[in-house]
């Protein structure tokens, strides 16, 4: 018997023309964009935060965060809600597209780009129905100083 994991589930989303997933286990849930507070001072793919039934979370555009051509709101952006360390963070995406099961023999290590998206924020890419996809290694979006300052935000929020 194998305690290897076999396959994974993973939701794709959209940036741009480009496909990306991420292990659903790691998303809490996905919600369309609520309203958002803007902070000073903050890195420039902190969008600002959001009040999700009582929890103050922070938004990283990912276009942003990955150096892509930045794109207005519409109505298939959505926010995925992750827990990255012992914090919840709001990803903007472009569009959820499906979630799909991917066999982790068919996951095949990131191609070394020269320029573009850092490989240090991708685990691999696999083909789904023809299509590439990358998978998002979420863990490695934040530098540690990074989820420290990002840590801060409850503090400020409710210094009032």
């Amino acid at each position: 018997m194998h305690d290897e994991i076999q396959e994974v589930q993973v939701a794709c989303f959209r940036l741009g023309e480009d496909l990306y997933a991420i292990d659903i286990m790691r998303i809490k849930e996905i919600i369309r964009p609520l309203r958002l507070t803007n902070l000073p001072k903050f890195p420039a793919f902190v969008e600002g935060i959001i009040n999700l039934r009582g929890s103050v979370i922070p938004v990283i555009d990912l276009r942003k965060r990955f150096d892509l051509k930045e794109c207005d709101i519409s109505a298939n952006t959505r926010l995925l809600i992750v827990s990255l360390a012992a914090q919840l963070l709001a990803l903007v995406v472009d569009e959820v597209t499906e979630v799909v099961s991917v066999l982790t023999r068919d996951i095949k290590p990131p191609p070394q780009l020269g320029e573009g998206i850092n490989c240090n924020y991708l685990i691999g890419v696999c083909l789904v129905k023809q299509d590439l996809i990358m998978l998002l290694n979420i863990d490695q979006l934040l530098s540690r100083q990074e989820t420290s300052e990002l840590g801060t935000i409850h503090s400020i929020v409710t210094e009032d």
